[in-house]
Parts: structure tokens; sequence; C-alpha cells
């Protein structure tokens, strides 16, 4: 090898940090800022108004949601870190610690934004479209009296106040839970005492509805009034402190380490030992304190020393708190305020939905979701229990949802006398409880269940069908890059695939019988499996690409993700770069890689859309001279995806549907100048920039006035 090609690999060694060239720290941005940068994204479509009104409060939630859930699992892992001293530092060079303090700097500003964009711009445009969110204090006489009667009547019997001083010990506070930290004083010898209050918002709304007419008959009887229940409890809290002086009330509200460690290997029950885990979620480690502004620093010591928490896991916030619950608005009857519905197509080759198996039998399948319909998806599995020739169903299970079609079919199938295997995967995260309850329905009636495997999760979705039929027994398969959640299939952006394919038939079969046996599969046919096979598959694929660029000049890498994490994969794509490769990333949520560093990845672009759907797919594409391979999946390049989790990518050769993938959907995703932000090389993110020549290509709305067109080849764009 020549010295040229040595420094195209990337290996001269950094003297100060020891590094190659292209591994060196200051080329990685921090996964934990990244992902905050994520989440300063979905708070921007808040900001924007080109969202309906009761979209950007959706936002607003799904922000606080996001933060509710990157505290109870990453801050809780580099507390930990941090407290065991851990030195294995990520790419990025950054200690536990430091982390934790970053994560501090950047989140106080955008929490001000937060708070700020919902009372000055949300709240006054509610109450322009006849929704008032009011204090309690600005209500009327009549309003206030309603409300009294609703609390002393509803509200009040289910309260209890808890006091913590010498002789009380200090109540435990639950994860998530909104709190009321009550200062009372006894009038006679002016002595303070504290207590503990929970809002009960996991018996009420978050939001209180004002009795229609309790304004009285100045008020629009189709205005709708909301206070908050804290403000409502708080404005009584009388009531329950008879004798003594209410002096203050502030809300507080604690987050906890909920990312559970199962021992599999001590557990004689996987089953079990996921219930126990579940269960200890609740009272797991506090990790963050949000308080008002107002709070004395004195009580804020007092519940820290209590909680055994520092000052650094104080996060003042202007209130509400817990802005998740904002989730209520979604159920206002208010379609003027949300996004205009549409209805999925169905693509025609499958419009005859009794015929979905000789459809395809005929040719392999694609469905883009939610712009095309899930319900073929749902047909695939409802036929194969009701069709005499079919023989069994084999299928995982990662996020069923609550009231699943999708386990109604497989119920229904062995009730038909179909071998029916499902894995469901107990590990995945906060659907644990969902899917036990699954899981025993499932066995109770006769289906083999699998609880996923030991240091694994498996994550690939994946479902095959064997039928006899004339010629022999043959195997059908369904492949996506999304769960078997009809919910979730209407706002995520996931593709599903139908094939026939012989082949990956039995790649599948292969798969299934590792997952539920003891066979051992070292490589697949057509398929890539993690954890040995997907980053080995995409290394050698980038390389090829790097020599056919040396020889030809005409190499080209497009990866549409979640997450681009792996050291490894960003090392190799950093060599690309170097070696003249073209490569657009679209990356939705964390990434590590800098594009535009001179020498290492000038030509890399970086985009995330963040918009009306979910962008969930996985999308692997190499130009390989002419010979294009698409890869489709489960998998990010992240390492917990590639070395502790069971994915599959599986190739996409049909010429209809690379042509669609190739010149509509991908080039319209890349050609985004609405919704897609550029990642800069200071971890960054600014709009695209859009010419006032430029058409305005927004993808997500692309994608929902011409789904379908894909489903013949489409005209390039």
């Amino acid at each position: 090898m020549g010295a040229s090609e040595e420094r195209d690999r990337g290996r001269t060694v950094d003297q100060q940090s020891g590094c190659t060239l292209l591994e060196h720290p200051a080329l990685f941005i921090n996964r934990e800022l990244s992902w905050i940068e994520f989440n300063r994204r979905v708070l921007e479509e808040a900001m924007d108004t080109g969202h309906p009104l009761l979209e950007r409060v959706k936002f607003l939630s799904i922000f606080s949601t996001n933060l509710d859930e990157f505290f109870m699992i990453r801050v809780s892992g580099l507390r930990r870190q941090a407290e065991r001293g851990v030195r294995e530092a990520p790419p990025d060079g950054m200690s536990p610690s430091r982390q934790l303090a970053e994560i501090h700097r950047s989140l106080d500003p955008l929490l001000d934004r937060q708070t700020g964009l919902w009372h000055q711009d949300i709240v006054p445009a509610l109450g322009d479209c006849g929704i008032r969110v009011l204090p309690y204090t600005s209500l009327s006489t009549g309003q206030k009296a309603a409300l009294e009667d609703f609390f002393r009547t509803v509200i009040y019997p289910v309260l209890t106040p808890l006091a913590f001083d010498t002789s009380h010990p200090f109540p435990f506070i639950s994860n998530l839970s909104l709190n009321l930290a009550v200062t009372v004083r006894d009038p006679g010898s002016g002595k303070e005492h504290f207590a503990r209050l929970k809002v009960p918002t996991n018996l009420f709304p978050r939001l209180v509805r004002v009795p229609a007419g309790a304004a009285g008959q100045d008020q629009d009887p189709d205005e709708i009034c909301l206070v908050f229940l804290e403000e409502v409890i708080a404005a009584h809290l009388g009531m329950l402190f008879p004798g003594y002086e209410v002096a203050e009330v502030y809300p507080f509200r604690v987050t906890r380490d909920a990312d559970l460690e199962i021992e599999e290997d001590e557990a004689g029950d996987l089953l079990t030992a996921v219930e126990e885990s579940v269960e200890l979620r609740r009272t797991g480690s506090p990790v963050r304190v949000e308080v008002s502004p107002a709070m004395p620093d004195a009580l804020c010591a007092m519940i820290g020393k209590k909680l055994g928490l520092p000052a650094s896991t104080f996060y003042r916030v202007n209130p509400p708190l817990g802005m998740a619950d904002l989730s209520f608005f979604s159920s206002l009857d208010r379609p003027d305020l949300k996004d205009i519905p549409f209805i999925p197509s169905i693509p025609p080759v499958i419009e005859n939905r009794d015929h979905l198996y000789a459809a395809i039998r005929r040719k392999d399948i694609i469905l883009f979701h939610p712009y095309e319909s899930f319900l073929p998806v749902i047909d695939f599995l409802r036929q194969a229990a009701r069709d005499p020739d079919v023989l069994a169903i084999k299928i995982t299970l990662y996020r069923v949802g609550k009231d699943s079609p999708i386990v109604d079919t497989l119920l229904e199938a062995r009730q038909n006398r179909k071998a029916v295997a499902a894995l469901i995967e107990l590990k995945a995260r906060f659907d644990e409880e969902n899917n036990i309850t699954w899981a025993r329905a499932l066995e109770r009636s006769g289906v083999h269940v699998v609880y996923g495997l030991p240091g694994l999760k498996v994550h690939a979705k994946v479902c095959m069908v064997v039928r006899r039929e004339k010629d022999g027994i043959r195997t059908y398969v369904h492949l996506g890059t999304g769960n078997y959640n009809a919910i979730t299939s209407r706002i995520y952006t996931d593709f599903g695939f139908f094939t026939a394919d012989p082949l990956i038939g039995a790649d599948t079969a292969d798969l299934f019988n590792s997952l539920t046996g003891c066979a051992r599969i070292s490589s697949y046919r057509k398929l890539l499996v993690a954890p040995a096979g997907i980053r080995s598959g995409i290394l050698s694929r980038i390389e090829r690409e790097i020599a056919r660029h040396r020889e030809c000049g005409d190499g080209r890498i497009i990866f549409k993700m979640n997450a681009l994490v792996d050291k490894e994969c960003i090392t190799a794509l950093y060599r690309a770069s170097r070696a003249g490769v073209k490569i657009d990333l679209q990356v939705r949520g964390i990434c590590c890689l800098r594009p535009g560093v001179e020498g290492v990845s000038d030509t890399i672009t970086v985009t995330s859309i963040v918009g009306r759907f979910l962008e969930h797919c996985r999308v692997y594409y190499f130009r390989n001279g002419g010979e294009e391979e698409f890869l489709i999946g489960s998998a990010d390049l992240m390492p917990r995806n590639l070395d502790r989790r069971v994915e599959i990518l599986f190739p996409v050769s049909d010429p209809v549907i690379t042509a669609c993938l190739r010149d509509l959907i991908i080039p319209v995703y890349l050609r985004d100048n609405v919704k897609n932000r550029m990642l800069s090389a200071d971890g960054t993110y600014r709009r695209a920039v859009r010419e006032p020549v430029q058409e305005v290509v927004n993808a997500q709305e692309w994608c929902i006035s011409n789904r379908g067109v894909w489903q013949y080849g489409g005209t390039p764009l």
C-alpha cells in the first residue's frame, strides 16, 4: 500500500491523543448533546406557525416526553458511570461528569424557550380560538364556586397530604409524579411545618374543564375554559390543613432511573424477571428534580438532602411542570386546529385484498406507511389464519400496542389449528407490561411464545407464512422497518416489504430457527443479520464503494436512518469521503459524525427531517458502479443495534421498487427545503436554505399528495 493510500485510510497516528487521524475525539459529536439538538428540532416544530395550533401543542408535549425518557435512561446511566468511576470514554472523549454538566448547560435555555412559547404564544393563540387556559386567580366568582364544589366532592376525597419532619419520614416520591411542596404555619406558635401532596394526575385530567355557564351569561357557550389541576388543589389547601395557615406552595417533580437491569443469566424465568424489574422502575434512584423558580433555596436543599441529590440535578422551570401532559389537547374535538386527515392508499397491485398471496407470488410489493395503508399487513396475517392451505405462521413482536389486530389474528390462527410461533421481546423499553400481557394471552391459546434471547433484544421486524400449494410448499415473508403496530403505522414513516423470494424465505426460516431453537447460523443467503452480519456487511460495501471511486470516480452512498453513532461505521464513511465518494446521510436523531471537516468529511452532507410524521425508515444505498444496491431494515448504525440486538437488513431488487426509491422517494427527501435541517461541523443544525426561485419541497406533504405514484415507478424527480 502506497503512502497516499495509507493516509486515505486514516492510519496516521496523532501523537498527542494516540488515535489514528479518523478516530480523533474532535471528529465525533457527543451522543447526548446530539440528542439534545434533535429535541431542539422538535421544539422548533412547536414554534412553527405553519402547523395547526393543536399540532404545535402536540410537539410541546413530545418535547417534554422525550426529555423525561432521556433523563430516565441516558442521564441515569451517566450518573451511574460517574458514581462508579467508569473510565472508558465515548468516541468524543467526554467523561460522564463533563457530559452531565454539558447537558445541564444545554437544556436550561431550551426549557426557558419551551415555557416562554407556552405562555407568550400558545396560550394566547388558544384563547383566540375559544380554548382559554386560565390562571385560577383570574376566574370569576361563579367559576371559582363551581370548581370549589368539584374539588370538595371529587378531588378532596382522594388527596393524602404527607407531613415530613422529625416524627414523619420523608414520603416516597414516585417517578414523574407531580407534587406540591406545602409550608403551613401554626397560627399560635408561628412554627412552620412541611408537607408533600401528590397531584393525582393518574386519576384526573391534568387540565380541569370549568363547567359551562359558571362564568354567567357573558360566557360564549362554545368556549372551553381550562385550569391546571394543581392550581385548583393549591387554591383549596385550607381544607386539607384545618387549623393551620397555608404559607407557601410550590410544584415539583422527580424523575427516577428507569433503565432496567435484568440479570438474565441469574433469572430462572425471564418473564418473571422482567415483571419484577418493571415494578422496580417507579422506585429507581432519582436523577432530576424540576421545581418552580420561586421555590426557596432552603426548601430545594432540604428536598435534595432527603433524595440524596446535589444541586446540579435541580432544574428551575416556569410552571406548568410536566408538559408531557399537554397531550390532553389532542383529545379536544377541534379538527379545524389539527392536521387535515388523509386516507392512506392501497397499491393497485393488491387492491383486491382477497388475492394478496397471488399478488405477492407474482412480484415483490413495498408499502410506504403512513402514506399507504397498514391494512394489507393485517390482511396478510388474517388470510393466513383462515386459509386451510396455510400450515404455519412465525412472527417477531417488539411494540405491539394495546388493542392489536395483529395479535387477534394470531389467536384466530391458533383456533384454526395453525402452527403459530411468536417471539415477543419482553425487554422492549416502556412496553414491557403490555408485551407481558400479550405473551400470556398467546401462550394460553397454544401459541409457541419465545421471550427473546439472553443478552440480546430482538428488534427485527419479520413475519413468515408457510403455505401448501400445487407446486409444493411456499414461504411468504413480510419484512419491515417498523413495528407490527397499527397505531404507530399512522404516525411513523416505515417501509413494509412482501416477497415470495425462496432465498429470503429460506433465510427467514433459518433466522426463526436460531431465535426459537438452538441453531447457530453463521451466514445467510440474502439477509444481513446482526449481531454478526450487519456492521461487517455495511463496512465491506463502503470499502467496495471506495475502491470503485478510485477506479471510476462515480462512488455514491446514501443512508437514511434514525441514528448514526457507531465509531467503525463513522470512520469508514470518513475514509470514503477522503477518497472522494459523494455521501448523503439523512439522520433523524442522533448523529455523531461531523460533516464538512476539511480533509476528512468534505463530501458528506447530513440532513434531518422532523415534521408531521416521525421518520423511522432505514435505507442504505450503494451505487456500486451501476449495479445499485438498496438495503432496508430495522437497524440503525449504533453499537446497541449492531452488537446487542437481533436486527435485519434485506435487499430490494425489483426494478420498479428500486426505481421508486432511487428516483422518487430518496430524492424528494434529500430535496426537502421546508423541514430539512443541515448539520454543521460544530454540531448545530440550520434550516435548509431555499432560494426565491426554488420550488417549495416538503417531502412528507409530497408523499401525501403522491401516495401510490411510486408503485408505478413514477417520473424521476
